[in-house]
């Protein structure tokens, strides 16, 4: 069997469990950080991950030709999106007040550590560390569900303007427009962070 994706989602199109297997091993990785980024949750980004996965069993006939792994993000990004859009709704229509994301923010920042050695920074460098991986994490939560699609397939998926594009289904200006207003708008308040601090 060749495994490139195309070859691969053919086999799937036909019900081959093995093609499924490799393709669904190549990606799922991927797509769980691309979930877990869109919905802060490890826990809701496994379960949109499974539902992902039924998708590409259940609806391969679905894949038009193209990029199998703008496809695949596309499903993944439509189903974050319209998860954050149903918690929105019914917090609104909530008469408890919202939940704070300042937990949701302490294990984000948390679960940076890894990428640092803890026994080469001082104790006051990783608490600054921590402070700026929070502040920076708050920022990007509060760019619209869109620009922070974009952001987040562009800058922690690495995939180009394209691709982007044809993962979340929008025109190659569309993300070049959200991309520009997403960066002028951490740009801002990223400033006003550091002023914060200096002050």
């Amino acid at each position: 069997m060749t495994n490139n994706d195309a070859h691969l989602m053919e086999s799937i199109q036909a019900q081959d469990e093995a093609a499924f297997d490799i393709l669904t091993d190549r990606y799922q990785e991927p797509l769980r950080r691309h979930l877990m980024s869109t919905v802060r949750d490890a826990e809701t980004a496994e379960d949109l991950l499974q539902e992902l996965l039924l998708k590409i069993w259940t609806r391969a006939d679905q894949w038009d030709g193209g990029s199998v792994k703008s496809w695949l993000y596309r499903i993944a990004t439509n189903l974050a999106l319209n998860h954050l859009r149903s918690v929105r709704r019914r917090r609104e229509s909530s008469l408890d007040p919202p939940t704070s994301m300042e937990d949701d923010r302490e294990r984000d920042a948390e679960s940076m550590a890894w990428m640092v050695d803890s026994e080469q920074e001082a104790p006051d460098q990783a608490v600054i560390r921590r402070e700026r991986t929070r502040a920076l994490y708050g920022i990007v939560d509060e760019l619209s569900e869109e620009k922070r699609a974009v952001w987040d397939l562009v800058h922690e998926h690495d995939m180009d303007t394209a691709s982007t594009a044809q993962a979340l289904g929008i025109p190659a200006g569309t993300v070049k427009s959200r991309l520009y207003h997403a960066r002028q708008q951490l740009a801002r308040e990223w400033n006003e962070v550091v002023k914060d601090w200096a002050n």
